[in-house]
């Protein structure tokens, strides 16, 4: 095996190992983003929507809980 190549066989697992720790999972940690940011936008809007902004908010919250469950279980299995 020539120099070149045992860099890149060496390198890699080093690169890996080197990646933000939601990198592995990047359709989740969008999901995530975008529920934190439905979240933030919830919290902004005003009260009085007959009980349905406080459902929604308690959901994404919870929608928020179980991506982050789902994340941490693929990390594991």
């Amino acid at each position: 095996m020539n120099k070149s190549r045992r860099l890149v066989v060496v390198g890699l697992p080093a690169a890996l190992l080197a990646l933000p720790a939601g990198a592995d999972q990047p359709h989740m940690d969008a999901a995530r983003d975008h529920l934190r940011s439905a979240e933030r936008e919830l919290e902004k809007a005003t009260a009085d929507k007959g009980g349905h902004r406080a459902k929604a908010l308690k959901l994404v919250r919870q929608a928020i809980a179980e991506v982050d469950r789902g994340i941490s279980f693929d990390r594991h299995h």
